[in-house]
């Protein structure tokens, strides 16, 4: 350290890399290495790790059997530069017994050994099984690589450590990949271990995990190829079959092994009772709860008088939290032998526990007569501690009301504890641990279903009972009572239950049983619930997303957005509503139906069962259409819209829109597909136009698609003409995205038709627009030309210079295809500047898109690429993952065009990566053909192949032109 004005100051760290070229540095400061044996001198030394080397053992590593004849004078030389090259660290250049050593300070590194400390964390990452963690320090630690190692250095010594340093980086690469398909990441692997076979074709490592990962994609006929290419070239060029390990890899592929399991986490057992033992019994039939029971044991058993408290976000009453804290009390018992106490504290009925009587009965429990008992809780409380110091006692406090009812039964010496359970998640608890206990897992669910029912009524109906405990939620009162009733009707079979609670509208009344019901548990806690909380509950209930914001409860409500969030955190707290992520809430499915009977049963009256819906439906409409006009500024679609009277949300910029529209996609779609059943079918239809971002991105794809039909269905029947227009856009374009063209150009006929009838612009444009599509993939360049003119007037008469910038790229794509190119890059450049000066970021991707694809047909792949590449960059801000997967395919053949197939093929298999579940098999097999073309190049014939024979089948499943195409680089391909 040095000073600097009474300050201590570090002094630089010294960073050597040998991983690459030979670098050091002071600080962020380059210091110079020399000559290229001056380097050769510096990576023996630092390669040595700090011991001493002779100077002969030098002249042979930097010299060999050439070593000149003034080779000792030259290391002097050599060792004088990089002492002065060091500055004021010159203590790190020992010289010693005749020979020299690089001696680096705690805070002094090599890259090679930083590489290694990563790799030892990655390892034991790995083992403890954070496969994440590993990936991460794996990945790190390959970033250090920079190039060859020992780049440009001389020597027999560099020439050796070079060739073992890039098998150890050769050996990590294969470990780090290995990693990621134990992590399930096999699609995303597949474009990274095709290049690095391509670079290494005889590393059989790589190739059974390229065979493995394709194969857990899916693409078993192109991993059979993958051992077929490896076994021509081993043959070919080693005159060796391959080894075992690739052999055996290929028949448990050819016999679809999987045999990949995660075992079960062992159970514990319970130790013998102790007195006092007020515990209750333990259920005969526990079932699950392994980590929770694992957990509060632990606790207990560690605990030293700390209390735990077991309450749950989704401590919905019903939950077991009784059951889990018997369960727990009872294997923990042996830690407590002086004795266990329990009282149930009636927390959630209209009287609940004294806690005086309590403590009168606790000190009763403990063996103080009547007449020694004090009367006051201060007294008692101060009486039950004293008794309990010293002791080990464990007070099991159940179902409480809140913490005011808990402070003064609890202990306050070392060696005893208390467990409670309450519905309120008791925060101001002082040094309680908190426990969240929520529904069961489908597995559990399932156990405790068969135990009660029997083994051989549910094996027989396996699919049925499942279908029961997910009708119960996965909530174990629920199941139990269906168990019940199920056990108690020989007759009945598992399905005539779940056919029974497969209808909403009479599940509650079907899980009660004797004197259980679970409208009946639900009830206790909503009649607590203060007039304005209970109004808050009910309504919620008619939103049919699966979680709701703040915001859009705000609307719900007709409430200020700071009242709302004071309401939902107040149902947090009694457990009658979960808290999903901050700023956004949730039911539970039974909770949700229960909430809905009770909006039926008491807002009858005020009609707030139609307006809340409605007022939500506005709110979502009016932020969506503010979310689309911000990412296609000079659309005049927003302009056509269903009047709204609700605020949309402010947003900062584009990035937080989308951040909004992405969070609340499964909601917006469920209130679209909820309001056609109240007469608003225009607002559901308009809701649909304007979220399409959800459907370009291809995630919400099924989602976007089931709401689309919901809306058709209910314009129809209203005989909506304009709405059913607008609907069949929708479908026309949520069929195209997926590849299934006939459906698509069947609703993109009706809504072209709809269009005029209804003398609907935004219909009769789109229908237009989706029909040119859809006969541009079908390979009609005529009728699509056609469509796209009608459609280019169709919005230039509306107005709408986004619409007619869109047309015009799709105009360029169609002529790119049949060979007028030079047109296609005009009609694209124009569609771009209109892009560009509307200022519209998203559209901006498709303009580049287009002119990409029209620069590649016109022979200019260089420019195409650089133009493909602007796209890119914003599809993937904007999450478009389907076009972000068409453009990597526009990239992959503009490097074919570039004879870079090596490149190609690693561009295709990105490419194929992002459209694995998005798009339809016709993108996938347009990315196939171009995988195809680039794997034959790089020498990879057979998995070419299989790659063409896939693209053929879904081209001609689909009618589509392009199988010819794929026909004849078959037959070249098999000559």
């Amino acid at each position: 350290m040095a000073e600097g004005k009474g300050i201590p100051v570090r002094t630089p760290a010294l960073r050597f890399a040998v991983l690459g070229p030979v670098r050091a540095r002071n600080g962020e400061t380059e210091l110079p290495t020399g000559s290229p044996q001056q380097r050769a001198l510096l990576a023996a030394l630092l390669l040595r790790g700090g011991s001493t080397a002779t100077a002969q053992q030098l002249v042979d590593a930097i010299w060999g059997e050439q070593a000149p004849q003034q080779a000792v004078a030259a290391l002097r030389t050599y060792a004088s530069r990089m002492r002065k090259s060091l500055g004021d660290r010159v203590d790190v250049l020992v010289s010693e017994f005749g020979g020299y050593a690089l001696r680096l300070g705690p805070h002094d590194e090599l890259d090679l050994d930083h590489m290694r400390q990563l790799v030892s964390r990655a390892d034991a990452a790995a083992s403890a099984g954070d496969l994440d963690k590993a990936l991460e320090l794996y990945g790190t630690a390959l970033e250090l690589w920079d190039g060859e190692p020992l780049a440009g250095v001389p020597g027999p010594d560099a020439e050796l450590h070079r060739a073992r340093l890039a098998e150890e980086q050769a050996v990590l690469l294969e470990n780090r990949l290995d990693l990621a398909l134990q992590a399930g990441l096999h699609a995303e692997s597949v474009s990274e271990l095709t290049a690095l076979t391509t670079v290494h074709p005889l590393r059989e490592r790589l190739r059974e995990l390229l065979m493995l990962a394709l194969y857990r994609s899916g693409r078993q006929a192109e991993a059979l190829a993958v051992y077929a290419d490896a076994r021509r070239i081993l043959i070919d060029q080693l005159g060796v079959e391959p080894r075992a390990e690739l052999s055996d890899l290929q028949q448990r592929i050819l016999n679809a092994d999987a045999s990949l399991a995660q075992p079960a986490e062992p159970g514990s057992s319970g130790p013998p009772l102790v007195r006092p033992a007020q515990l209750p019994a333990a259920v005969p039939d526990f079932t699950g709860r392994a980590a929770f029971v694992s957990e509060l044991g632990r606790q207990l058993g560690t605990s030293g008088g700390r209390v735990m408290a077991v309450s749950a976000v989704a401590g919905i009453g019903g939950v077991g939290k009784t059951t889990l804290a018997v369960q727990v009390a009872h294997e923990a018992r042996e830690q407590f032998p002086d004795g266990q106490l329990y009282v149930d504290l009636q927390g959630s009925g209209s009287a609940p526990s004294d806690p005086e009587a309590v403590l009168g009965a606790f000190l009763r429990a403990l063996g103080v007569a009547d007449s020694a008992i004090p009367s006051g809780v201060a007294e008692r409380s101060g009486l039950f501690r004293s008794l309990l110091d010293g002791r080990r006692v464990l007070t099991l406090l159940d179902n409480a009301r809140d913490a005011a009812q808990v402070r003064p039964l609890l202990p306050g010496t070392p060696g005893c504890a208390a467990l409670v359970t309450s519905r309120i998640r008791m925060v101001d608890l002082a040094g309680a641990h908190l426990v969240d206990l929520d529904v069961m897992s489908p597995e559990e669910a399932l156990t405790l279903f068969t135990r009660i029912v029997g083994r051989e009524r549910v094996g027989a109906e396996r699919d049925a009972a499942m279908d029961v405990v997910a009708a119960c939620g996965f909530l174990p009162l629920a199941i139990r009572i269906a168990a019940a009733r199920l056990a108690s009707r020989r007759t009945w079979t598992v399905s005539v239950l779940a056919r029974k609670l497969s209808d909403e509208r009479r599940r509650l009344d079907e899980l009660q049983a004797g004197d259980q019901a679970v409208a009946a548990t639900f009830e206790l806690g909503y009649g607590q619930l203060e007039a304005e909380q209970a109004r808050a509950f009910r309504l919620l209930g008619l939103a049919e997303g699966p979680d709701i914001s703040v915001a859009a409860a705000a609307a719900l409500l007709d409430r200020e957005a700071h009242t709302t969030e004071d309401l939902l955190e107040s149902l947090v707290d009694t457990s009658l509503l979960e808290s999903a992520a901050p700023g956004r809430y949730r039911f539970h499915d039974l909770v949700r139906l229960f909430a809905r009977a009770c909006a039926e049963r008491d807002e009858r009256s005020s009609g707030e069962g139609e307006s809340a819906p409605t007022r939500l439906l506005d709110f979502y409409l009016a932020t969506t259409a503010k979310v689309f006009a911000m990412e296609r500024p000079g659309d005049r679609m927003v302009e056509h819209l269903e009047t709204t009277h609700q605020q949309p949300v402010a947003f900062a910029g584009n990035q937080q829109a989308l951040d909004w529209l992405f969070a609340e996609a499964d909601c917006l779609l469920s209130a679209a597909r909820q309001v056609t059943r109240m007469g608003r079918v225009r607002s559901g239809a308009d809701l649909l136009l304007m979220a399409r971002d959800l459907a370009e991105s291809g995630t919400y794809a099924r989602q976007f698609l089931l709401s689309c039909e919901a809306v058709l269905a209910a314009a129809q029947k209203s005989e909506d003409a304009l709405a059913q227009g607008r609907a069949h856009v929708s479908l026309a374009s949520a069929y195209s995205l997926s590849g299934r063209f006939r459906e698509g150009d069947e609703h993109a006929q009706h809504a072209m038709l709809l269009g005029v009838v209804a003398e609907d612009p935004v219909a009769a444009a789109h229908g237009l627009q989706e029909r040119g599509i859809i006969a541009h993939y079908h390979g009609r360049a005529r009728d699509a030309e056609e469509f796209f003119h009608q459609s280019l007037g169709a919005f230039q008469e509306d107005g709408n210079q986004a619409g007619e910038a869109s047309a015009l790229s799709n105009l360029s794509r169609v002529q790119s295809r049949g060979g007028q190119s030079a047109s296609a890059v005009e009609l694209a450049g124009r569609a771009l500047s209109i892009y560009q000066r509307l200022n519209s970021i998203l559209r901006l991707a498709n303009g580049h898109y287009a002119l990409g694809v029209a620069l590649t047909e016109d022979g200019r792949p260089s420019d195409g690429m650089r133009e493909l590449s602007a796209a890119l960059a914003i599809f993937r801000e904007n999450r478009q993952p389907l076009w972000e997967g068409m453009t990597l395919l526009r990239q992959a053949e503009a490097l074919l065009a570039l004879e870079q197939p090596a490149e190609s093929a690693a561009k295709a298999e990105d490419s194929l990566a992002q459209l694995r579940d998005i798009g339809g098999p016709w993108r996938r097999a347009k990315v196939l053909t171009v995988l195809g073309r680039g794997l034959h190049i790089i020498g990879h014939s057979d998995r070419a192949r299989a790659c063409w024979e896939a693209a053929l089948e879904a081209f001609e499943e689909n009618g589509s032109p392009e199988a010819q195409e794929v026909r004849n680089l078959l037959s070249r391909v098999d000559v």
